[in-house]
């Protein structure tokens, strides 16, 4: 049954009008509330009982959850609590999420209320309900559903408690500790959803890799680059293909004494780094055998710094457009190719020249374009080491680099070690 056939079937029990059932669902629904659940959250709004419309849960093992197992009984050990707020139907709601296992596995839940979760506990969670998230079932348990602790031990391989480092990060953990130190930070105002909020953003580190990461209220702990810190409750989104630190009002950031060492970049091929779905802070080392057009001098819009042609922002309309640099060139190292973007100070490196150089030489020749020639004839043909942050979309690989230089190795010597591990 889809959304519309739900609230018909609501609607009428109820006796109120179908489109405002139908509105109040998909609100609920679009924030992951389970439908029972979220039918149920509408009945007790109308004032209708809160039984029916669920058949009796089963007891299950998490391995045989999956998202058509409609509600179930499940005993297991929460392995991470974290806390959060969302909104929804236009109201801000707390919710409680994280991982829970038993001796066959583990799964993700969200928890609608505060049934008082505690990271070791074993629990008996009755009449939860199961849907899809990120490809995978997830438990969801409400008001319509019971939560006791049991007096018993669950032998579970995993780990309590949410601590990781970087590395180990993938999108959609919840709950997690982290020792990190603070890379880089800037104070930022954006659109909130209620009206300019004032956010961190910057990237965090530890020896195993580098990460962004957002603090929707600013702590003053993070406010200083090269801090170390340990940081409760944070959880993970995706961001450019990547994981992304999030720091909530109820995350808990406190100094640490003993400095976090962050390591430098982890070194792949663009193989891995694109079947990965992205890479941050990675390095590659490739021959750049093409300069693509949209090269050299370029014009922005003023406004939202797009690139524009002919003085057309597909945003703005005509705008008078800002002069820049940039370099847009196709790297391959054998096992895949990757479009690397170079910003204006490092174009300037590899052009030899400012961008008022670049634009004298434009003038002169009568002919933006002898600026991406320049370019061409210096790095086509060169293997280069290149550092950055690689995302994946429709569009293929790119690689936004923070460092960009012609490799001091042996180009021989590694092909001869890329055939070798490609023929093994």
């Amino acid at each position: 049954m889809d959304v519309d056939d739900h609230a018909e079937e609501l609607a009428s029990d109820l006796g109120v009008d179908k489109e405002e059932v139908a509105e109040g669902l998909r609100n609920l629904v679009e924030y992951s509330v389970p439908m029972e659940e979220a039918k149920q959250s509408l009945r007790r709004k109308y004032g209708g009982d809160s039984g029916g419309g669920s058949s009796t849960p089963t007891s299950a093992d998490l391995a045989d959850v999956s998202p058509d197992s409609g509600n179930v009984t499940v005993t297991a050990t929460l392995l991470t609590v974290g806390k959060r707020s969302i909104r929804y139907n236009g109201d801000d709601h707390v919710i409680f999420e994280g991982e829970l296992a038993d001796e066959t596995g583990k799964l993700s839940y969200t928890a609608w209320e505060d049934f008082g979760l505690s990271a070791g506990d074993v629990v008996q969670i009755g009449n939860a309900g199961v849907r899809e998230y990120e490809g995978y079932p997830e438990l969801n348990f409400g008001e319509s559903s019971t939560v006791t602790t049991v007096d018993q031990t669950l032998d579970v391989p995993y780990d309590v408690g949410g601590e990781a480092s970087l590395a180990e990060l993938d999108s959609g953990d919840r709950g997690v500790a982290l020792d990190v130190r603070v890379v880089e930070v800037e104070r930022k105002t954006i659109d909130g959803r209620d009206g300019e909020t004032e956010i961190l953003s910057g990237v965090l580190g530890d020896e195993s890799a580098r990460l962004p990461f957002t603090a929707w209220e600013p702590t003053p702990a993070l406010e200083e680059e090269g801090a170390s810190v340990h940081i409760e409750n944070a959880y993970v989104r995706e961001f450019r293909g990547v994981p992304e630190v999030n720091i909530s009002e109820f995350s808990v950031v406190a100094p640490r004494e003993a400095a976090v060492e962050v390591g430098g970049p982890t070194r792949m091929t663009v193989r891995e780094a694109v079947s990965g779905g992205g890479a941050y802070d990675v390095e590659l080392v490739g021959n750049v055998i093409e300069v693509r057009d949209g090269s050299g001098l370029i014009q922005r819009c003023p406004e939202c710094g797009r690139v524009i042609q002919k003085g057309q922002c597909r945003t703005h309309g005509q705008v008078d457009g800002e002069d820049d640099l940039r370099v847009k060139a196709i790297l391959d190292d054998g096992t895949g190719t990757t479009t690397v973007v170079l910003d204006r100070e490092t174009t300037e490196d590899v052009y030899g020249g400012t961008l008022e150089d670049a634009l004298d030489a434009a003038r002169e020749a009568m002919d933006q374009e002898v600026v991406a020639d320049d370019i061409r004839e210096s790095v086509v043909g060169k293997e280069y080491e290149v550092r950055g942050h690689l995302s994946v979309d429709e569009y293929g690989a790119n690689l936004e680099a923070v460092r960009f230089r012609e490799s001091a190795g042996d180009p021989a010597e590694r092909a001869h070690a890329l055939l070798t591990e490609v023929s093994a």
